[in-house]
C-alpha cells in the first residue's frame, strides 16, 4: 500500500479548504510538510488529485473520485482509533442545517444528543440550502437538516417535519390587526424576503407565483434577523418561519398576519450522501430526529 491515513487526511483538508495553507493550520502541522506530503501521495500513484492555478488547489475527475472513500476510510480509522483507546460514545460528526432550524432546531437535539452520549458534540454549520446541500454533496458534512426541497442524483432526502411560515409587519403598520388579510391587500404592499437559495426563499415564491407580476419584492436578505428587525423598524411586510418569528411576536415587535389566499406551509428535510459511510454519531443522532418527528423529544 503506497499511502498512509495522514496521506489522506491531508489530501481531504486540501479538498475542504481549496489551499495547503488552510488545511496544514487545520491539522497543526507546517505549510511545507502538508505540501510534500500532497506531492508525494500524487506522485507515488503518478496521478495529480488538484489542478493548480497559484495558490489555489482546484480538486479534478481523480480527487473528486477519491473523496469519497478517502472519508469513509479516515471516518473508519477513527471508529476504530476511539474503540482502542477506550473513548466511550458515538463519536463526533459533521452536522449542517439551515437557518430556521439551525437556530430553532438542531440546538434542542444536539443539547439531547450530549445528554444521551456524553464527550464530543457533533460540529453544527448553518447556510442556507443550496449551501448546505451543496456541503453534502462534496463530503464536507455528514449530515444535513434542511427547509428547502432539492433533488440531486447522489443524495438521499427524507421527509422529516412539518413547518409553516408567517407574513409579518410592524405594530403601527396600515395592515396590522386587519383579520384575514386578503392578498389584494399584501401585494399593495412592499416586501423584505429571504435570498434566493433558502428554503423560506423557496416556499414564499411558490405560494406567491399565481400573484408574481403584482409581487413587490423591495429587497431580499440573507439572514432571518435581518428580515424580522426590518420589518420591525419600517413599513415592509416579510415572512419567516413561525419558529423564527414567534419570540418577536411574543415581544410585540412584529405582529403576524393571517394570509389566509397564501399557502405556506412547508416541510423539513434530513440530507445525506448515497455513498458516505454512516458513522455511529451519525446513527444515534438519527434516531434523536425519529423521535422529535414522533414527538418524543
Amino acid at each position: 500500500m503506497r499511502f498512509s491515513l495522514r496521506h489522506l487526511q491531508i489530501f481531504v483538508a486540501v479538498a475542504h479548504d481549496g489551499n495547503v495553507s488552510a488545511a496544514a493550520e487545520a491539522l497543526a502541522m507546517s505549510q511545507s510538510a502538508a505540501s510534500a506530503a500532497l506531492l508525494e501521495l500524487e506522485r507515488r500513484y503518478g496521478k495529480p488529485l488538484f489542478d493548480r492555478a497559484g495558490k489555489r488547489l482546484r480538486i479534478n475527475e481523480t480527487g473528486r473520485a477519491l473523496l469519497a472513500p478517502a472519508r469513509d476510510l479516515l471516518d473508519r480509522a477513527g471508529e476504530i482509533d476511539a474503540l482502542l483507546a477506550g473513548r466511550k460514545g458515538p463519536g463526533p460528526f459533521r452536522l449542517g442545517a439551515t437557518q430556521t432550524i439551525g437556530s430553532h432546531v438542531a440546538p434542542r437535539l444536539i443539547h439531547a444528543y450530549t445528554q444521551r452520549h456524553p464527550g464530543p458534540a457533533p460540529t453544527l454549520e448553518i447556510d442556507n440550502t443550496a449551501s448546505i446541500v451543496a456541503r453534502i454533496a462534496d463530503f464536507s458534512l455528514d449530515l444535513a437538516l434542511v427547509e428547502g426541497e432539492y433533488a440531486h442524483p447522489d443524495l438521499l432526502v427524507r421527509d422529516w417535519l412539518g413547518d409553516e411560515l408567517v407574513v409579518i409587519c410592524a405594530p403601527g403598520h396600515r395592515l396590522a390587526g386587519r383579520s384575514p388579510c386578503p392578498i389584494d391587500d399584501l401585494l399593495a404592499e412592499r416586501w423584505v424576503v429571504r435570498e434566493t437559495g433558502s428554503g423560506t426563499r423557496q416556499t414564499l415564491d411558490r405560494a406567491m407565483h399565481p400573484h408574481w407580476s403584482a409581487w413587490q419584492i423591495a429587497m431580499d436578505v440573507q439572514q432571518i434577523e435581518a428580515v424580522i428587525e426590518m420589518v420591525a423598524v419600517s413599513d415592509l411586510i416579510g415572512c419567516v418561519s413561525e419558529l423564527a418569528a414567534r419570540d418577536a411576536v411574543a415581544q410585540g415587535r412584529v405582529v403576524r398576519l393571517e394570509a389566509a389566499d397564501l399557502d405556506l406551509h412547508r416541510r423539513f428535510y434530513i440530507v445525506s450522501h448515497r455513498e458516505k459511510y454512516v458513522t455511529p454519531g451519525v446513527r444515534a443522532f438519527l434516531d434523536i430526529c425519529d423521535e422529535a418527528m414522533s414527538g418524543g423529544d
